[in-house]
């Protein structure tokens, strides 16, 4: 078993700034999970504190029943992968991945049977009497992971192992991540900004901003289910649209308001508006660029609807994002690439009303979903 448990976790340094506020978080065993969030939210100072390259401030870090906080970093069989490698470049691949084996004195023959082994699993058997210069930036982050899967850790911990790499490695990386979290039934802690890296790898996601965290809950329950502004702006690519609008109850209807638009809200939406006491006050709405569009079904199926003039337009092959102002606000739309809208075209847009996401304006946490 390889739970950890990280109660009241909190980083203090000695000029008052509070990195890490109030860590509350239990990872099962063989559970992929990943923190995420803007730089400078404290994933990766959370991170080295269970690595313990960073002092615990206050609070308790337990791995399989044991409080972690005073044990030196070599005595608490986690593995981390850095974001840069740390290779050593006078070595050959098979020395850099038996390096850590060597340090603890593990026989000879043991060594090189963990070696090969690992080698196998991440496709480095030809590579391993070569150097790392002679390695490209995927070979190398494999064997930075070699070295890791060798020493069979409790837990592996990963601090943004892919943002070196090109776009088209990275989603090579992130497979080949995701295939040995299966082959090895491992407990791993990612740290990413990538939230793309995050939805795709994850089996939960802590999303993390100014020490705090906001939401941890699989990725389609963060993608449907936001509990506030900031996990809904922040998971989805493009983000999500928001707009101020005022609420509008009459009897058990409820429409928001903006710009010149009217947008009347499923019954189960204005229930919760009603029953918050929103009526006549602003909120915010959101909806996501593909709930909106200007396809045939959408114009045929969804009654809310938005003029617009495109400010923006950008091919994605099979998409299209329109770009568009609505009063104070501009939004996006992500649409079939058959659209004939072009840049300065005036369009009708349809919104879909059961994916509009309302927030309180204050406190930005969600009304309804």
């Amino acid at each position: 078993m390889s739970s950890v448990t990280l109660k009241h976790i909190q980083k203090k340094y000695p000029n008052g700034f509070e990195a890490v506020k109030d860590f509350n978080l239990d990872i099962k065993d063989q559970e992929f999970i990943i923190f995420v969030g803007p730089s400078g939210c404290g994933k990766s100072t959370t991170l080295r504190m269970v690595a313990g390259l960073e002092d615990i401030s206050g609070g308790d870090l337990i791995i399989d029943g044991k409080r972690m906080n005073d044990v030196e970093p070599k005595d608490r069989d986690i593995a981390m992968v850095f974001q840069n490698y740390a290779l050593y470049p006078h070595m050959t691949v098979y020395d850099n991945i038996a390096f850590g084996l060597k340090l603890r004195k593990v026989p000879k023959d043991e060594i090189d049977k963990k070696v090969r082994e690992a080698a196998k699993i991440l496709d480095l058997d030809q590579l391993l009497e070569r150097k790392p210069k002679a390695l490209s930036g995927g070979q190398r982050q494999r064997v930075a992971m070699g070295r890791a899967i060798v020493r069979s850790p409790k837990v592996f911990l990963m601090d943004e192992p892919l943002s070196n790499l090109d776009a088209k490695l990275r989603v090579q990386m992130r497979t080949e991540i995701a295939a040995l979290h299966k082959k090895l039934k491992a407990t791993i802690i990612y740290v990413t900004h990538d939230q793309t890296e995050a939805m795709t790898l994850g089996t939960r996601i802590v999303v993390l901003k100014d020490g705090d965290i906001k939401q941890v809950d699989s990725p389609q329950k963060l993608y449907n289910q936001p509990d506030n502004l900031f996990v809904a702006g922040f998971i989805g690519s493009p983000q999500m649209n928001f707009i101020n609008a005022t609420c509008k109850a009459n009897g058990s209807d409820v429409t928001l308001n903006f710009d010149k638009f009217s947008i009347a809200l499923p019954p189960a939406k204005a229930k919760k508006l009603i029953d918050g006491g929103y009526n006549g006050k602003t909120v915010v709405m959101g909806i996501r660029p593909e709930d909106i569009g200007d396809s045939k079904f959408e114009m045929e199926n969804y009654a809310a609807r938005i003029d617009a003039t495109v400010t923006g337009y950008e091919l994605l092959g099979s998409e299209v994002i329109l770009y568009f102002p609505i009063g104070d606000a501009n939004l996006s739309a992500k649409v079939e690439s058959s659209t004939p809208a072009r840049l300065g075209d005036h369009v009708t847009l349809a919104l879909n009303p059961e994916k509009i996401h309302v927030f309180d304006r204050d406190t930005e946490l969600t009304i309804t979903n």
